[in-house]
């Protein structure tokens, strides 16, 4: 581990920091992965077309 204190024994975070952000790099990219799979968004076509289906049947039923 590299030595992160300064010449004068001030602690230098730049080392934590460091380390934080990798971790904190590498947490969205396994989380995107395994939401890339398409869930969301075909749940939103289905929940659009369901939309569009209820306005037509209603349009269809005032004008009948």
């Amino acid at each position: 581990m590299a030595n992160t204190q300064g010449p004068q024994g001030h602690h230098d975070p730049a080392g934590s920091t460091q380390m934080f952000r990798a971790f904190v790099d590498e947490a969205p990219q396994a989380g995107q992965s395994a939401a890339t799979g398409g869930g969301p968004r075909i749940g939103l076509i289905i929940g659009i077309v369901a939309a569009v289906a209820v306005v037509a049947a209603v349009a269809w039923l005032a004008l009948k």
